[in-house]
């Protein structure tokens, strides 16, 4: 199944993904004062983000325009081990809204999508081979 799919889901419950999603997230007791201080200043402008992104990955709306990885950068406290609880709690939600086709597919779509950020923001190649080579 390519990742280019969109998703068998309306613009609507994908704004419910997103409600559900964010709400498990803000609960969370590691997770939730990551996001309060990175949506501190504007939170309606933030929600309004997060259902843009979301619609984009789902949907391929397009009409996220940011970058992801510049985002999750500057979110302090982040680590490696808490972006596969986003993806769990990620997948609760698809759980309980979607069906089991539709849930499959976003779930999927999210678990690349923590890996590249994985890869991007935690990745650092041992150069000790960069000793070695000559």
């Amino acid at each position: 199944m390519p990742l280019t799919q969109t998703a068998p889901i309306s613009e609507e419950q994908s704004r419910l993904l997103v409600d559900s999603f964010y709400g498990k997230i803000r609960a969370d007791a590691d997770l939730g004062p990551i996001l309060e201080r990175a949506v501190a200043e504007d939170r309606e402008t933030g929600l309004a983000k997060m259902y843009d992104f979301w619609s984009s990955v789902m949907l391929t709306t397009g009409y996220y325009k940011g970058s992801l990885v510049a985002v999750r950068k500057h979110m302090g406290g982040l680590e490696i081990g808490l972006l596969d609880r986003c993806l769990a709690l990620f997948g609760d939600s698809c759980d309980e809204l979607l069906d089991s086709e539709a849930a499959g597919l976003c779930w999927l779509k999210a678990a690349h999508l923590a890996e590249s950020l994985k890869l991007t923001l935690f990745y650092r190649p041992d150069p000790a081979w960069l000793r070695h080579a000559a």
